[in-house]
C-alpha cells in the first residue's frame, strides 16, 4: 500500500504536468501557472513532513525570505526585463542543486552511486548558475552582448572539463579528501559555465536560455538521486529538463543551428571569416541613400492594403510599443482588412518573448502566426509592417554564406507587395549582418522610435492628419485641452481603473514625457483605492517606467490642487467625485476623494458619463471649469498627444 507521502507526491506531479499542459494556450496559461505553484507548495510541505523538519524555524525563515524576494522581484521586474529574469531563475535552480549536492557529499558514509550523483549535480548546477548569471548580465547590458572569444577559448573548456571528470571520479571512489574534490567541482563548473556562455551572442541567446532551463531541471533531477527522499525532485527535475531540451531542439531547428555548434561557439563568425577580402585600392565614395520606392507612397499602401502582416521584434520590446501595435491592428481590422501577426520563434531574447508582449495587451492568440503560417500569408499579403525586427526578416540568411544567420529560416517579409520598416535605424542586428531587405524596391523605411513611427501609421490609417480633440459646442474657445496644457505650468494626472481597462498607461507616460520636455511640472495623483487592488495604479505606472517620485499619494497632493493649472483625469470616477462630500446617504458619502475639482481646469478622459461602481452620478462632470472627453482613454489620449505635437 502506498504511503500518504507518496500519494501526495503523485498529486503534486499530476499538478505540474497538467499545469504545463494548460500553458499551451494563453487563455489557460495563468491557471496552469497557478496549478504549478500549488503543486510546488504541496511538494515543499510534503518534503518537510517526510524529513520531519516542519517545526524547524530556520527552514520556515528560508521559505519566508524566498517568498518575499520572489514576490518583490515579480512586482518590480519590467516586462522588457523578463528574459534576464528567466535566466536568473534558471541560475537559482542550478545554485540550489549544487549546494544541496555539495552538502550531501560532505556528510560522509555515502555509497558510490550517491557520491557520483552528488558530483554530477555539482557540475551541472554550477554550470547552470554561472552560465545563467552571464546570460542575465548580457541581456541586462551589464556585459557586452556581442560574443566574447578568449585567447585559447576552447582550451579553458577542455581543461575545466577534464578537471571536473577527474574530480567526480575521485569523489565517487573516495580518492583523497572529498572536500578538495567538491571545491574543485564548484570552481571549475563555474569556470566552464562562464567561458561557455560569454561567447554566445544575442542571436543565439534564446537557445542559450532554453538550454540553461533544461540544465536547471537536470541538475535538480540528479541532485534528487543523492537525497534519501529525493524521488519527487527526480521526477519534477526530469520534467523540466526534458521540456527544456525539447524547446531547445525546436529553437535550434528554427534557427537552423546545430546544438553542438552552439556549445562549441561555431555559430559566430570571427572578424574577416566569411567576408570578402579587402580590396587594396582606395575605397570608393559612400553610396547615396537609396531613393524611396517609385510606387505608391506608404500612406497609400497602408490605406489600400487588404491583407496586412505585422512582424514584431526585439525593437518593439525596447520601445515598449506593443500597445501601439495592437491599436494599429484593431484600426486596420475595423476597416475590413485581414491582419495577422508573424511570430518568429527566436524573435526577442527568450522563447515566446513576442507572444508574451502581445498577450500583455490582449492581442487575440488566434491572430499570432508561426513561421510557416505567416510565410504562406505573406505570399498574398499587400503589406508587411515590421516593428523592431531585423535578423529574423533578413534575406541575407538565404544569400550570404559564412555569416551567422546563413541558413536560418526567416519571416519572408520581402514577399509582400509593400513593406514598412519601423526600426530605430538601419544598423545590423545582433548577428552583425547588414539587412538586404532595406535596399529592396518595395520597402519604405520609417526610422526612429517605434512608438513615433506607429503613431504616423495610425494617423495615416485614419486617413486624416492628427487634429485637436473636438470639444462640446457649449465649451468656450479658451477651454481647448491643447491650449490649456500648452499654457499650464503645473499639471497633475489622475489615473483610475478606466485607464487599466483601456491599457492607456503607455499614453500616460508619453504625455508625462511630452509635457516635461516643454518645461512643465508634472505629477501623478494616486488614490489608495483606485483600481481593483491596493497599489494597482502604482504597478501600472511602474510597468511603463514612470519614475516613482512623480507618484503622489492623496495626503501629499490634496491640499495642493488649488495651485494646479490643469488636472487630467484618465479613467477615474468615484475617487474624484465631489458627491462624496455633499450627497449624504450615498455609498461614497464620507469617503476621502482627490480634490480634483479645486484645480483651475480639469480635463476628463473617461469612456462615458456613466456613474462609477458606487452608482453615484459624478457632479464634477458638469462643473464650468471641466472638459469631458468621452471615448476609449487610449484613443483619446493618443489624439491629444498628436495634437500637442502638432501645436509645438
Amino acid at each position: 500500500m502506498l504511503s500518504p507521502y507518496v500519494l501526495i507526491q503523485l498529486v503534486c506531479i499530476a499538478l505540474f504536468i497538467y499545469g504545463i499542459r494548460l500553458m499551451n494556450s494563453p487563455k489557460t496559461a495563468v491557471r496552469g501557472n497557478l496549478l504549478g505553484a500549488v503543486g510546488m507548495a504541496g511538494a515543499i510541505i510534503t518534503t518537510m513532513l517526510e524529513a520531519k523538519v516542519l517545526s524547524a524555524g530556520l527552514v520556515w525563515a528560508g521559505i519566508l525570505v524566498g517568498t518575499a524576494l520572489g514576490t518583490w522581484l515579480a512586482l518590480a521586474v519590467k516586462m522588457i526585463q523578463m528574459p534576464q529574469m528567466v535566466a536568473l531563475f534558471n541560475g537559482f535552480g542550478g545554485a540550489a542543486s549544487f549546494l544541496v549536492a555539495a552538502l550531501t557529499a560532505l556528510e560522509g558514509g555515502l555509497n558510490t552511486f550517491t557520491l557520483f550523483t552528488s558530483g554530477l549535480a555539482i557540475v551541472v548546477g554550477g554550470i547552470t548558475f554561472s552560465g545563467s548569471v552571464v546570460a542575465a548580465a548580457k541581456l541586462h547590458g551589464v556585459m557586452h552582448q556581442r560574443p566574447v572569444h578568449l585567447k585559447g577559448h576552447n582550451n579553458y573548456l577542455y581543461v575545466s572539463g577534464l578537471i571536473m571528470v577527474l574530480s567526480t571520479l575521485g569523489l565517487t571512489f573516495q580518492v583523497g579528501a572529498p572536500a578538495v574534490h567538491i571545491a574543485l567541482l564548484i570552481v571549475f563548473s563555474h569556470v566552464f559555465g562562464y567561458v561557455f556562455t560569454i561567447r554566445v551572442g544575442g542571436a543565439d541567446m534564446p537557445i542559450t536560455i532554453s538550454l540553461l532551463n533544461s540544465f536547471s531541471g537536470v541538475a535538480g533531477s540528479v541532485a534528487g538521486f543523492a537525497l534519501p527522499n529525493g524521488a519527487l525532485l527526480v521526477v519534477v527535475g526530469s520534467i523540466v529538463g526534458a521540456s527544456g531540451l525539447i524547446l531547445t531542439q525546436i529553437m535550434c531547428r528554427a534557427m537552423n543551428r546545430s546544438l553542438m555548434d552552439i556549445l562549441l561557439g561555431k555559430t559566430t563568425v570571427l572578424p574577416g571569416k566569411g567576408e570578402p577580402k579587402p580590396d587594396p585600392t582606395p575605397a570608393p565614395a559612400p553610396e547615396p541613400e537609396p531613393a524611396q520606392p517609385a510606387g505608391p507612397s506608404w500612406q497609400e499602401a497602408l490605406r489600400d492594403a487588404e491583407k496586412v502582416a505585422i512582424i514584431p521584434g526585439y525593437g518593439m520590446a525596447l520601445a515598449q510599443a506593443q500597445l501601439q501595435v495592437k491599436q494599429l491592428g484593431e484600426l486596420l481590422e475595423s476597416q475590413g482588412k485581414e491582419v495577422r501577426y508573424g511570430i518568429h520563434p527566436v524573435a526577442g531574447r527568450m522563447p515566446g518573448h513576442m507572444n508574451v508582449l502581445l498577450a500583455e495587451v490582449d492581442v487575440p492568440y488566434e491572430q499570432l502566426c508561426e513561421l510557416d503560417e505567416i510565410n504562406a500569408f505573406l505570399e498574398e499579403a499587400d503589406l508587411a509592417v515590421i516593428v523592431g525586427a531585423n535578423d529574423v526578416v533578413n534575406p541575407a540568411a538565404m544569400e550570404l554564406e559564412g555569416t551567422p544567420i546563413y541558413g536560418m529560416p526567416i519571416i519572408r517579409a520581402d514577399k509582400a507587395r509593400c513593406v514598412l520598416v519601423c526600426n530605430y535605424d538601419t544598423k545590423p542586428g545582433y548577428a552583425g549582418v547588414d539587412n538586404s531587405l532595406y535596399q529592396m524596391e518595395q520597402v519604405h523605411l520609417l526610422l526612429g522610435d517605434a512608438k513615433d513611427s506607429l503613431a504616423q501609421l495610425l494617423e495615416a490609417a485614419k486617413g486624416e492628419a492628427a487634429e485637436v480633440i473636438p470639444l462640446p459646442e457649449k465649451e468656450t474657445p479658451g477651454q481647448d485641452p491643447v491650449a490649456l496644457l500648452e499654457a499650464a505650468q503645473r499639471v497633475v494626472i489622475v489615473p483610475g481603473y478606466g485607464m487599466a481597462l483601456a491599457q492607456a498607461q503607455g499614453q500616460v507616460k508619453d504625455l508625462v514625457e511630452l509635457l516635461q520636455s516643454r518645461g512643465k511640472r508634472v505629477e501623478i495623483a494616486v488614490h489608495p483605492v483606485a483600481g481593483r487592488m491596493p497599489g494597482h495604479m502604482n504597478v501600472l505606472m511602474a510597468e511603463v517606467d514612470i519614475p516613482y517620485e512623480l507618484l503622489l499619494e492623496m495626503e501629499q497632493i490634496n491640499d495642493q490642487f488649488q495651485d494646479v493649472d490643469v488636472a487630467v483625469v484618465v479613467g477615474a470616477n468615484d475617487v474624484i467625485n465631489p458627491a462624496a462630500n455633499t450627497h449624504q446617504g450615498t455609498p461614497i458619502y464620507g469617503m476621502p476623494v482627490l480634490n480634483v475639482a479645486e484645480a483651475r481646469r480639469v480635463i476628463i478622459y473617461n469612456l462615458d458619463r456613466s456613474p462609477g461602481y458606487a452608482g453615484v452620478e459624478n457632479t464634477l462632470y458638469d462643473m464650468e471649469h471641466c472638459i469631458f472627453v468621452p471615448g476609449d482613454a487610449a484613443v483619446t489620449l493618443q489624439a491629444l498627444l498628436q495634437a500637442l505635437r502638432l501645436a509645438s
